[in-house]
């Protein structure tokens, strides 16, 4: 067994795409190999991706398969054979078909096969050499590369064709020091490549083995040629820069995935910019230097924007002032342009630019962003309404009234869109509500309410922070129901992996929202609240809203720990207000750890099918004089006694201790299923019965269907 490395050298790729070409490159190739014969299941797999480059390095390859022994099944042998046992027509061309001749009909077998006898075939089949199985892998593994876009470009003859990602100028097949004969792309393999543009010992790289390959490309061509070398290396760099000025480089996992697809050898560099520059929302400066730039900003230990940046260069010169100077002329007309943008937007406020708003198309169905902000604002309202109506105590800011509230509401519902006429917002839209807060401020607009303008697109991802006040809380509620409730009232819902406008995203926002500020609401009534302000624009998208949320809630609690039994069993009695539902889940997890727990589960699930074989209305009324048999009168005592101090301990939202209470049920349950015959034959004694069990029922299922955990 022998070592492979395969290399593709081609013009500069995609960055963005890079990882996942080389990625793709590695796997399907091995993959191929794997499945030949060519290689062990458990055959290490190293792959390459640089800016120029897609490789990859397998262990232990054989030069040839094993042959594998294979049993052909033919034809019936009425169809294949004579009566006097010679060879049909059909069979000798059923023969030729498999690759064999008259002389191998001797050695058929005769075999069962169903309710008739068939001839088969014992055959062995060559393993594939290297060179061919390479050539299928390597043909295969083009095929599946996950290229974002095509190139069409003409080889040397100037006649023929070829489409792939970029230009492709080399390739390496060697199997040790050997190399393995195979085409791709009007390229025939040979041993040599190219290293990197300018800091290359020597322009042509000649590979002596595979195993020398990411040595002799560092060494003699002064390339890292492996993706997660090149990217720790770059991390490495960062940190040492910013550790000397004591600042830390920003945290940008795809920003650093797209440096790395740029540069070969990288050289981190220190850079910096005119301090006056820093007068513009840190947010603009840090997108544009990113964005644009591909810069690294630097932090100081306060999170706070410095004038320092790092530059990752391709190059490494002796004297780097050209570069770092170069990099700091280029950054300065775009830090230019932010400020520019910072200080055109705020000679306007946000209200005078409300009309303009009006002519901003949100959707073809749904109208402007104008309306939109009024659909907003509306929504906003009845959501403080039901705040103040709320069953539970809902305590604002210490200065606030629920009148306060509203008031901040509105103004914040009605100016959250208005950034999005900005300058700044209109070429850097990620800042969308982040410079709708900053000009707030500048106008002298509470504090609160800026706030809610910033934050009422949170969280805008996975992980995202909330709104941080009241006043965000309810206009980024009212923002994603608006969102919701109008889309899917016309029909616009996520199909497969589709979902254009992030509803999913937007439903998930709202939940955490709901779950983790424990907001004393109820989903239905949100959505009922959302529906009106559309008027004749929309169906009521009610039912399936509330199913698309059940949905998403239940993938989310999955997606943090509970299990599917613990979820199903909360989710199944459809609570209203998800801020009840992490205490729930908890209060089912207790339960079930209870040595009682799988048989009353098991007994909850026997009472709920007996209860839904009920014709008409199920009893409700237990007749103490009909508890005849002493296990009814005992299962009635124990209802009776422990289901006061079950409901208490609900009302007062301890579903744990609820939970807990029914443990002391579990013996005169069972003791019930094994003396007494529910389904009697007296009508009066079998409905006073099912009337008993419809209370332990209900009394078992109010925090949770605990049939879900038999």
């Amino acid at each position: 067994m022998t070592n492979l490395l395969v290399e593709l050298f081609v013009e500069e790729l995609p960055p963005k795409a890079l990882k996942k070409l080389g990625e793709s490159f590695a796997t399907v190739l091995a993959d191929s190999l794997k499945a030949q014969g060519l290689a062990a299941a458990d055959a290490a797999v190293t792959p390459f991706a640089s800016p120029r480059r897609l490789g990859v390095h397998v262990t232990g390859v054989a030069a040839k398969a094993a042959d594998k022994a294979q049993q052909q099944k033919l034809m019936p042998v009425a169809v294949a054979l004579t009566a006097d046992g010679q060879a049909t027509p059909a069979l000798l061309k059923k023969l030729a078909a498999v690759g064999a001749g008259p002389e191998v009909v001797p050695q058929l077998k005769r075999q069962p096969d169903g309710k008739a006898e068939a001839l088969f075939w014992d055959s062995v089949q060559p393993g594939a050499t290297l060179a061919q199985g390479l050539q299928k892998a390597l043909d295969e593994t083009l095929a599946k590369l996950p290229i974002p876009k095509v190139m069409t470009y003409q080889l040397t003859d100037g006649w023929t064709d070829v489409k792939f990602v970029r230009p492709a100028h080399g390739l390496i097949a060697l199997h040790g020091s050997e190399v393995v004969p195979v085409q791709t792309l009007g390229l025939a393999s040979g041993r040599t490549t190219q290293g990197h543009r300018f800091e290359a010992a020597q322009p042509t790289v000649s590979i002596e083995s595979a195993d020398s390959y990411a040595r002799q490309l560092f060494e003699q061509g002064a390339v890292i040629a492996g993706f997660a070398e090149r990217r720790a290396e770059i991390s490495r760099q960062l940190k040492g820069a910013a550790d000397a000025l004591s600042l830390t480089p920003i945290d940008d996992d795809a920003l650093l995935d797209e440096v790395t697809a740029l540069v070969e050898r990288p050289n981190v560099l220190t850079c910096a910019f005119e301090p006056e520059f820093l007068a513009v929302p840190q947010e603009c400066l840090i997108l544009t230097m990113k964005a644009n730039q591909k810069y690294f900003p630097l932090l100081d230990a306060q999170g706070k924007l410095t004038r320092h940046f790092l530059v990752v260069s391709n190059i490494a010169p002796a004297d780097a002032s050209a570069v770092t100077g170069g990099n700091e002329r280029v950054v300065r007309p775009r830090l230019a342009d932010a400020k520019f943008f910072f200080d055109q937007d705020r000679k306007k406020t946000l209200e005078s630019r409300l009309p303009g708003l009006g002519k901003v198309v949100y959707h073809g169905k749904l109208g402007s962003q104008g309306e939109r902000a009024e659909r907003v604002r509306a929504i906003a309202h009845a959501i403080v309404n039901q705040l103040s109506m709320a069953t539970l105590p809902y305590t604002v800011e210490a200065d606030d009234e629920f009148k306060v509230l509203d008031s901040k509401v509105k103004q914040a519902a009605t100016l959250a869109k208005c950034d999005l006429l900005t300058d700044m917002v209109g070429e850097f839209p990620e800042l969308q509500g982040i410079m709708g807060g900053y000009y707030a401020r500048h106008e002298g607009l509470r504090d609160g309410v800026a706030i809610a303008i910033e934050d009422h697109y949170k969280p805008r991802f996975a992980g995202d922070a909330l709104p941080r006040n009241h006043t965000g809380t309810v206009v980024a509620l009212a923002d994603k129901l608006e969102t919701l409730v109008g889309l899917f009232g016309i029909g616009q819902l996520p199909t497969g992996d589709k979902d254009p406008f992030a509803l999913r995203r937007h439903a998930l926002g709202v939940i955490r929202i709901l779950v983790e500020k424990n907001l004393p609401l109820e989903l239905p009534a949100l959505i009922d609240a959302a529906v009106p302000p559309f008027g004749e624009l929309i169906t009521n998208p009610r039912d399936a809203l509330l199913g698309f949320f059940a949905d998403r809630l239940a993938v989310s609690l999955r997606d943090q720990g509970y299990s599917a039994q613990e979820v199903d069993a909360v989710l199944a009695l459809n609570p209203t207000r998800l801020g009840d539902v992490p205490k729930r889940l908890e209060a089912v997890r207790a339960f079930a750890a209870l040595t009682e727990a799988a048989s009353l589960a098991a007994a909850n699930k026997r009472v709920g099918n007996i209860l839904k074989k009920v014709d008409g209305e199920l009893p409700t009324e237990v007749k103490a004089e009909l508890l005849q048999a002493a296990a009814e009168q005992a299962l009635a005592t124990a209802i009776a006694g422990v289901q006061p101090q079950a409901d208490t301990l609900f009302a007062q939202h301890d579903y744990t201790g609820s939970l807990k209470a029914l443990a002391a049920l579990k013996g005169p349950v069972d003791a019930f299923f094994d003396d007494v015959m529910v389904n009697a034959e007296d009508p009066a004694l079998r409905a006073n019965r099912l009337a008993l069990l419809g209370r332990l029922h209900t009394a078992m299922n109010r925090v949770a269907d605990l049939s879900r955990l038999a």
